[in-house]
């Protein structure tokens, strides 16, 4: 080959390669970059005075003196939303009211027409047009003030949704009913509810999808009492919920409340690294023993080579197999616990990393120059004393990087663990309460929150802090064990 073409094509495959790096490094810039920031959102955000309020009366934490100040402040800016309410509710009272006075006099100018049998035809069909035009009239009134208690019953409860119970009132059960929009971002959401209906409305080309409309909810009460309150909420609605910039590091440590409208995801942390270091106690010292089995021991033959076999073949079966392989053998076989645990989790999570752990102890294995065993077995070592002394030392560095990629995938993991360890709210479990309870996991409440929560848009920012959490510690693990393998690999060079 002449020098230019080497040349050339060196320096294409090194264009490639670049060109490789800046591709992965922009998609997991695209792809990491939301999470980041919507992550950090479950941390840093706008809290409003029901935030406050909320943290101060279930938490104990805050200035008592200056929640209270600032409560005052916001009842006084809320006075006139229900000022107009009230008003509101009288005017559709005087309606019903006017509305029934209406109706008794209509019946009672029937029952008089009736009465009059000796009226020309002409007269009495008049007279039966003037009645029919009165109750159509009649109807279209009731059906009015109908229409707008229902509107109004819908804006009473946009309105508790955003300020909370109405002062008065008797106070709800539930904790997300008990107090008003606690983080701003929400509260905005909620106020375009309040000032705005959506409606979908068919395009000229019935092929086309409809079209989302925001109509605004002020012209459904156009003329009444309630008008002003529309432009009032629009223009206050800070001074109604006196929003201020919150850091709120306790996500990490609080217990959720209320199914993770509050508090934090410390169970699910703490349910994660339970699972994930039992699943490497169980399947490190198996993958290890067995690498070192097929390396050191075993002859190459047939049985060998259907062994594996059946390793790598285990290494591409679905996740899900290995969560229904758990749940039938170590909890309904074997009877590792009476239910779902973290122990019967960590063990069928063991399996399913197994087979990468052995292949990685393989290769690293089979990468120490054979002249290390050999000086060994010179200076009388035993087969055994040289592999556990100089060998497995030697190969330690390759075995902890299948570690640490094993891991991260035991930690990332929501399949094998649906039916052997993970449920959707718990407390944080003490070491020994694993070997036979069940735990919430990141993972599994990830997918849980995003998919079957009763409100799932109200708890986006716990949703994106568990998945950068989950994202921080699986590269928090990875760290730790590379920092342990460049150690160990230092030590060796020494």
């Amino acid at each position: 080959m002449r020098l230019g073409t080497r040349k050339l094509i060196d320096r294409g495959m090194t264009a490639l390669g670049i060109g490789s790096i800046v591709l992965l490094a922009a998609a997991l810039l695209v792809f990491l970059a939301p999470i980041v920031v919507r992550g950090l959102g479950a941390f840093v955000f706008r809290g409003t005075i029901e935030y406050r309020q909320l943290t101060l009366e279930k938490f104990g934490r805050g200035d008592v003196d200056a929640v209270e100040a600032e409560q005052a402040e916001a009842v006084e800016a809320r006075r006139p939303v229900y000022e107009m309410l009230s008003a509101y509710k009288k005017e559709l009272a005087d309606g019903h009211e006017s509305l029934d006075e209406a109706k008794k006099q209509f019946r009672a100018d029937r029952k008089e027409m009736r009465r009059h049998e000796g009226l020309a035809d002409q007269q009495r069909a008049d007279a039966q047009a003037e009645l029919d035009r009165r109750e159509a009239e009649l109807d279209r009134r009731g059906e009015q003030l109908a229409k707008h208690e229902a509107s109004l019953v819908e804006l009473e409860e946009l309105i508790r949704e955003l300020l909370g119970p109405e002062p008065g009132q008797s106070v709800p059960v539930l904790w997300r009913d008990q107090y008003g929009q606690t983080r701003w971002d929400r509260a905005q959401v909620k106020l375009d509810q309040i000032l705005n209906v959506e409606t979908w409305v068919d395009q000229d080309d019935p092929d086309q999808p409809r079209v989302r409309v925001l109509v605004p909810r002020a012209d459904a009460f156009e003329g009444t009492t309630l008008a002003p309150l529309f432009p009032y909420i629009e223009n206050n609605a800070e001074a109604m919920l006196l929003p201020r910039l919150t850091f709120y590091w306790r996500f990490l440590t609080d217990t959720s409340f209320d199914a993770h409208f509050f508090g934090g995801i410390w169970p699910e942390i703490l349910g994660t690294i339970y699972l994930t270091l039992g699943a490497m106690l169980f399947a490190v010292p198996m993958g290890v023993v067995a690498a070192i089995y097929l390396v050191e021991y075993a002859r190459e033959g047939f049985l060998v080579r259907v062994l594996r076999t059946f390793i790598n073949t285990l290494a591409g079966v679905p996740s899900i197999v290995f969560g229904l392989f758990g749940l039938a053998f170590f909890i309904s076989t074997m009877h590792v616990s009476p239910s779902k645990s973290v122990l019967a989790g960590s063990m069928t999570l063991a399996m399913l990393i197994l087979p990468m752990v052995i292949r990685a102890s393989e290769e690293a294995i089979r990468a120490v120059p054979a002249t290390y065993k050999e000086a060994a077995l010179s200076l009388g070592a035993s087969k055994w004393w040289a592999v556990l002394t100089v060998i497995l030392p030697a190969a330690l560095p390759g075995v902890l990087t299948g570690i640490v990629i094993s891991m991260g995938r035991a930690a990332g993991e929501t399949a094998p663990i649906i039916f052997t360890a993970a449920v959707s709210v718990g407390k944080p479990l003490w070491p020994w309460e694993a070997l036979s309870q069940p735990t919430p996991a990141l993972p599994w409440n990830i997918y849980n929150l995003a998919t079957e929560h009763e409100a799932v848009d109200e708890i986006r920012h716990v949703q994106y802090g568990m998945v950068l959490t989950l994202v921080l510690l699986v590269l928090l693990l990875n760290a730790a064990a590379i920092v342990m393998r460049a150690r160990i690999s230092k030590k060796l060079r020494a």
